[in-house]
C-alpha cells in the first residue's frame, strides 16, 4: 500500500469510527432518557413500557445489520453511511414532540438503526486496508462502542443544564434536536471527505451475496461476538440497577460504575486487533474465552450471609447437669466451657475483601437434666459472611469488560481472512447475532433473577456461554489438526491421555 493509499485509508478510518461513536450514542440513548424521564415523572410508564423502550433500539440496529452489510459491499460505504446518518436524524429530531409511550417506541425504532453502523463502518473499513493490517484497522474501528460511555457520562448532565435541574422539565426536548443535528453535522462531513469505494464482487446477486451465510462459521463467529459484544452491551445497562440492588449505591454511582466498565472495553478493542494480527485471531480468542471463564467463576459468589451447624459441645460421661450459663455448663464436678459469639464490626465485614468466618455455640441443656456421655449439651453455629466487596466486583467486571474488548476485534479478524469478499454479508450477519444478546440477555437476567433470586444468575450465565465458545473453538483446532496435521494431533491426545 503506498503512502497516498495509506494516507486515504486512515482518513476513512478515522471518519468511519468517528461516525460510529455517535451512531453508537444516538443507540443507546434511551437508557439515560427513559430513566430520567420516568424518574422525573414526565411520563408514567411501568417497568413493561420501559424495558420495551431501551430495548426496542437495541433489536433494531440489530436485525438491520444485515442488510446494511449487504448494502454496503453493493453500493459502497460513503454513501451507505452518510445516508444511514441523515435518516437516523429525522427520528431523532421528531422525538422532541413525542407524547405517549406509542409515538416513543415508533421514533426509537426509527433512529434505533443507527447501531446499524457498526455492520456499514466494518466493510467499509476493511476495503481501504490489506489483510496485514484488517486487526488493527476493525480493532481502532471498534473503538466506537465508546459511545455507549459519551451517552451515559453526558446525556444526564445535559439534561440537568437543559431542564435547569429539574424545574422546566418540557426541556428535555432539545436534547434529542442535539443529537439530530450532531448527527446531520457528521453526515454532511463524512460525505464531504470519503471517497466511495467497493469489494471487487459488488456485481454480485443478493442470492449469491448470502450464499456464505449457509457456512456453519459464520455461526460460530456469531456466538463469540454473542458473548463478547452482545453481552458487553448487555451489561452496560444491567450494571446500573445491580450497582443499586446489590450495593445500595446511588444512580449516579451506578452510572459512573456502567461507563468505567463500558468505556475502557471500548477503546481497548483497537490493543485487540493488533494483538490479532500479531498472535493470530485464534489464539486471542482462546485466551479471551479462558479468562472470561475464570472472571465469571470469580464474579459467581453472591454477596451472602451462610448460617450452618458447627462444632458442638458433647458430654464426656454421664452425669447431672449442674449449672448452666453463657460460657459454662456443668456436669456433676467437670465443666465444659462454651464458646460465645462476638460482636464483629459492621463496617469491618462489609468492606472485608474475603469471606469473614465466625463460630459459637448455645448451651441445650438445663440444670438437673441428666445427660450421658456423647449427649450434645450445647449446639454450635457458624457463620460464613462474604460482602462481594463492591470495588472488587467492580475491578472484575471492568477486567471481563477489557477481555471482550479485546475479544470483539478478534471476532472480525476472522471475517476477512475467511470471507474476504463477503465481508459485509458475513461482517453483517456476525452483528446481528451479536447484537440480539444485547437485546436478549438483559430479559434472560431478569427471568434468572426472578428464578434465583440471585444477581449474580447473570455471571452464572456467562460462565456457560464461555465454555460453550471455548469447547466448540477447540472442538474446531483439533478437527483443523486431524486433517491437516494428524501426526501431531495424535502426539497431542497421546500426551493427554498419559
Amino acid at each position: 500500500m503506498d503512502n497516498k493509499v495509506s494516507a486515504i485509508s486512515h482518513r476513512i478510518l478515522f471518519l468511519n469510527t468517528l461516525a460510529f461513536t455517535l451512531c453508537f450514542a444516538a443507540w443507546t440513548f434511551n437508557g439515560v432518557t427513559v430513566t430520567f424521564l420516568v424518574d422525573k415523572g414526565v411520563f408514567n410508564w411501568g417497568p413493561v413500557e420501559i424495558g420495551w423502550l431501551l430495548g426496542i433500539p437495541i433489536l433494531t440496529g440489530s436485525v438491520f445489520r444485515l442488510p446494511m452489510g449487504i448494502l454496503t459491499d453493493k453500493f459502497g460505504g460513503k454513501w451507505v453511511f452518510g445516508l444511514l446518518l441523515l435518516f437516523c436524524s429525522i427520528p431523532m429530531f421528531l422525538l422532541s414532540t413525542a407524547n405517549s409511550f406509542w409515538s416513543f417506541a415508533l421514533l426509537s425504532f426509527g433512529y434505533g438503526l443507527a447501531g446499524t453502523g457498526f455492520a456499514v463502518g466494518i466493510a467499509f473499513t476493511s476495503v481501504w486496508y490489506p489483510k496485514e493490517w484488517q486487526g488493527r484497522a476493525l480493532g481502532i474501528f471498534g473503538v466506537g462502542n465508546a459511545g455507549a460511555a459519551i451517552t451515559t457520562l453526558l446525556a444526564p448532565t445535559l439534561l440537568n443544564n437543559l431542564t435547569h435541574n429539574g424545574t422546566d422539565l418540557e426541556q428535555w426536548r432539545m436534547l434529542p434536536k442535539i443529537y439530530a443535528v450532531v448527527l446531520v453535522v457528521m453526515a454532511v462531513i463524512f460525505l464531504l471527505l470519503t471517497k466511495n469505494k467497493k469489494p471487487n464482487v459488488s456485481s454480485k446477486t443478493v442470492t449469491q451475496m448470502i450464499k456464505p451465510l449457509g457456512n456453519v462459521r459464520v455461526w460460530r463467529f456469531g456466538l463469540y461476538y454473542f458473548l463478547v459484544f452482545g453481552c458487553f452491551v448487555a451489561f452496560s445497562q444491567w450494571l446500573v440497577p445491580y450497582f443499586v440492588n446489590v450495593y445500595a449505591a446511588s444512580l449516579v454511582v451506578a452510572g459512573l460504575f456502567a461507563s468505567l466498565f463500558s468505556l475502557p472495553s471500548g477503546l481497548i478493542r483497537a490493543l485487540g486487533g493488533w494483538m490479532s494480527d500479531k498472535f493470530g485471531a485464534r489464539k486471542v480468542m482462546k485466551w479471551v474465552f479462558e479468562a472470561s471463564i475464570v472472571l465469571s467463576v470469580l464474579l459467581i459468589f453472591p454477596k451472602m450471609d451462610i448460617y450452618t451447624p458447627g462444632k458442638g459441645v458433647l458430654a464426656t460421661k454421664n452425669g447431672t447437669v449442674a449449672f448452666v450459663s453463657d460460657s459454662l455448663i456443668k456436669v456433676d464436678s467437670k465443666e465444659y466451657h462454651i464458646k460465645q459469639q462476638k460482636n464483629i464490626d459492621a463496617n469491618k465485614e462489609e468492606n472485608a475483601l474475603f469471606p469473614i468466618k465466625s463460630s459459637w455455640q448455645a448451651p441445650i441443656v438445663k440444670e438437673g437434666d441428666q445427660v450421658k456421655k456423647k449427649q450434645l449439651l450445647a449446639q454450635g453455629t457458624s457463620h460464613i459472611h462474604f460482602s462481594a466487596n463492591m470495588w472488587v466486583f467492580a475491578i472484575l467486571a471492568l477486567i471481563i469488560g477489557v477481555v471482550w474488548g479485546i475479544g470483539k476485534a478478534g471476532v472480525y479478524k476472522f471475517i476477512p481472512d475467511y470471507f474476504p469478499n463477503d465481508i459485509g454479508t458475513v461482517g453483517g450477519m456476525v452483528g446481528v447475532i451479536g447484537g440480539l444478546g444485547g437485546f436478549v440477555c438483559p430479559i434472560i437476567f431478569g427471568y434468572l433473577l426472578e428464578w434465583t433470586g440471585l444477581w449474580t444468575s447473570s455471571w452464572m450465565l456467562m460462565l456457560i456461554i464461555s465454555i460453550i465458545c471455548y469447547i466448540w473453538m477447540k472442538r474446531v483446532v483439533n478437527a483443523i489438526l486431524k486433517k491437516h496435521a494428524p501426526e501431531v494431533s495424535d502426539m497431542m491426545d497421546h500426551k493427554s491421555s498419559n
